[in-house]
């Protein structure tokens, strides 16, 4: 669930996105402990003055599951991701709705499922 972030024009902040990881699943860090594994990726459409600096992930724990011959990096829990966001010199006073995209590859201890991709809205109000 993204959180409500309050810029003023000129200003950066932390749009932050909270994700509930069910227990007995995880879902792979980015980056991947391997190429081929689908990493969890936050991608962020800027708009109405508003610019995407850059993402930065938690830092992954690492796990030893039946399905792989060594540790892998994961989250799991409540994993936060953050995107750095800067209000321009236009931007438009007012609340916007940022749209977003997280793609995620959940796992449980035995199998991994076919990635997917969820639709998100960050809300970003511009004083």
């Amino acid at each position: 669930m993204p959180e409500e972030l309050t810029l003023a024009k000129g200003e950066s902040g932390y749009a932050i996105v909270r994700l509930q990881i069910q227990n007995g699943y995880h879902i792979n860090a980015n980056p991947p402990t391997f190429p081929y594994l689908k990493a969890t990726e936050l991608e962020l459409t800027p708009g109405n003055g508003i610019s995407v600096d850059f993402v930065s992930y938690p830092d992954a724990l690492t796990k030893k599951f039946s399905f792989a011959d060594e540790p892998l990096k994961v989250y799991e829990g409540e994993t936060i991701v953050k995107a750095m966001l800067k209000a321009g010199p236009s931007a438009e006073a007012g609340r916007h709705n940022l749209s977003a995209k997280l793609r995620v590859q959940a796992c449980d201890d035995t199998v991994c499922y076919p990635p997917g991709t969820m639709d998100l809205n960050v809300p970003v109000t511009i004083k």
